[in-house]
């Protein structure tokens, strides 16, 4: 799930429906590639593209891998180290070419 936490203890859906339901996963995909769509960009885009396009992004702009871990709300480093040994495939990546409009 999307979720923002404050603490241990409170956490509020990060995106909601019309009624305030957290989205599920189906939900999700179909927005980021509707979007995706309207943007003009192609290739294969989701959530989870656009995650590992964030992690990379940031390890190349000196962005500390235990920093990174915090924000991907990873427990274990070796997880978040996963991103800093595949961003040769950044290039190939559908949610990269978002971030470089972006930029």
């Amino acid at each position: 799930m999307w979720f923002l936490s404050w603490g241990p203890v409170r956490s509020l859906p990060l995106f909601t429906t019309r009624t305030g339901r957290a989205w599920n996963r189906s939900e999700a995909l179909r927005t980021v590639q509707r979007l995706a769509r309207k943007a003009g960009v192609d290739g294969q885009i989701s959530p989870h593209s656009l995650r590992h396009t964030f992690a990379t992004s940031a390890l190349d702009n000196g962005v500390a891998l235990h920093d990174l871990q915090d924000s991907l709300g990873h427990a274990d480093p070796r997880t978040t180290r996963r991103y800093d040994r595949s961003r040769h495939k950044l290039a190939k990546s559908a949610g990269y070419d978002v971030a470089r409009a972006l930029a």
